[in-house]
C-alpha cells in the first residue's frame, strides 16, 4: 500500500501553505524533525516535505501528484480565486484533467478520471 509520496523541497514553508490552501492537507511536524507530513483530510496518500540539498534541482521530476477532484473546471475556477492558476483543461476518455505546478515547480493535476 502506498500511503506516503516524500518530495524534496527549498520551500517548505511555501509548500505548507499551498497544499493547505488548495488541497486542504495539514501539516504535522515531530519537535527536532526535518520532515513535515502532510496528512490528506480524506485519507488519503500522505504527502512528506523534506529539505532539498544543495545538488538536487527543484521541479525536475518524473512524477506528478495527481489529485481526484469531482468538477476539475469548477475546482480550477476556485483555486484560480486563490492565487492558483492550472493550465487548459483537456479531455480524456470519460474524463478531464488539468495541470499546474507547486511552490517547488513539482507538476500536480486535478483530474476526474475513475480509479479501476
Amino acid at each position: 500500500m502506498l500511503n506516503r509520496v516524500l518530495i524534496y523541497t527549498r520551500r517548505v514553508e511555501e509548500m505548507v501553505a499551498f497544499y493547505h490552501l488548495h488541497f486542504g492537507f495539514t501539516a504535522v511536524q515531530a519537535e527536532g524533525d526535518r520532515i513535515v507530513e502532510l496528512t490528506d483530510p480524506d485519507g488519503g496518500t500522505g504527502l512528506l516535505l523534506h529539505p532539498a540539498g544543495k545538488g538536487q534541482k527543484q521541479g525536475q521530476s518524473l512524477v506528478k501528484l495527481v489529485f481526484t477532484v469531482p468538477d476539475v473546471v469548477a475546482f480550477c475556477q476556485a483555486a484560480g480565486a486563490k492565487g492558483l492558476e492550472f493550465g487548459p483543461v483537456h479531455h480524456g476518455d470519460g474524463y478531464e484533467f488539468a495541470n499546474a505546478r507547486d511552490p517547488s515547480g513539482n507538476p500536480v493535476s486535478v483530474s476526474t478520471r475513475p480509479q479501476v
